[in-house]
């Protein structure tokens, strides 16, 4: 795993472990509080459940991966829809699970798969939030190229923190009345950003339940806690942490900055503040983003 260079002696692993099994236990005594009582979880999907499964094993088969797809009609005909696209198509188009899955390999197959699922178990109607599963798709994109480059990284791992980072948002659009005007508000106001803002007006924030939300659906906790902490930049230099976290919240900056340059948006203040520290951890240098915003831009899925 990348690391920055310190002078100081790193704590034990079993320290590190128990730092993100604290932030655990603090969700899971949160979650009984009085701010969050109106928050209702969705169940995550069986057919998501079936398919982590599936991924987990030492040697997962594709064919296994194909028939939890073929359950589902309109999962089916967006992994066909894909395989057909100018990135993977060659020679004769396909026309089956199977023949889709074998041309667009394991990876980008239960990337689609996951995607899709999330999306239809947390559907987005709130007008604040339009658009919210195509930004999660594109981050969780580039979360997975930068795992590409860091040595030990999981890009299964950086694929489900950059879909589900945010999904705080939509449960809290969903279950707590005004949330729609807090965004409103934290888009307008200089003085405090997103997170801050959220907790004056709700009591909690969308870092909190996104948590939550991958707790409950059985995510690894280096996810769940690097989920919590993804707007807290602190951790990155947090040495108590388990490294995996502190790079799932660096890149995750990274990612993000990435995903604003390829729409043509200037950069965010967390990137201006923080940026320079996050691309330390990951070892990486600017002179890199050219390319991997070109890398990324030919392999860009629809989900």
């Amino acid at each position: 795993m990348t690391a920055p260079a310190s002078t100081a002696a790193a704590p034990e692993r079993g320290e590190r472990i128990e730092r993100t099994a604290r932030v655990i236990r603090e969700l899971d005594h949160a979650r009984k509080s009085a701010s969050h009582r109106e928050i209702v979880i969705p169940p995550c999907p069986q057919l998501l459940q079936q398919l982590r499964q599936a991924l987990a094993c030492a040697e997962p088969d594709l064919q296994s991966v194909a028939r939890i797809a073929g359950r589902d009609v309109a999962m089916a005909a967006t992994l066909v829809r894909n395989a057909n696209s100018a990135r993977f198509a060659a020679g004769q188009p396909v026309t089956t699970v199977g023949q889709a899955m074998t041309r667009l390999g394991l990876d980008a197959s239960a990337a689609i798969m996951t995607g899709f699922l999330a999306r239809h178990a947390l559907p987005v109607r709130h007008p604040q939030l339009q658009g919210f599963w195509e930004r999660a798709a594109l981050r969780s994109q580039a979360l997975a190229l930068v795992a590409g480059r860091l040595a030990g990284f999981s890009p299964e791992l950086a694929y489900s923190f950059g879909l589900f980072s945010d999904v705080g948002m939509p449960v809290l659009a969903q279950c707590v009345r005004g949330y729609g005007g807090t965004l409103v508000e934290a888009a307008a106001r200089i003085d405090r950003g997103l997170v801050a803002t959220e907790n004056a007006n709700h009591r909690t924030d969308h870092c909190v339940v996104g948590a939550m939300v991958a707790r409950a659906w059985e995510f690894a906790p280096p996810v769940v806690c690097a989920i919590r902490l993804h707007h807290d930049f602190t951790g990155v230099d947090d040495s108590r942490l388990d490294p995996e976290v502190q790079t799932l919240v660096a890149a995750g900056l990274l990612a993000e900055h990435l995903v604003r340059r390829h729409q043509g948006h200037r950069a965010e203040a967390e990137w201006l503040s923080h940026g320079a520290g996050c691309l330390h951890w990951l070892g990486l240098h600017d002179d890199e983003l050219d390319d991997l915003l070109a890398q990324w831009a030919d392999q860009a899925l629809e989900i």
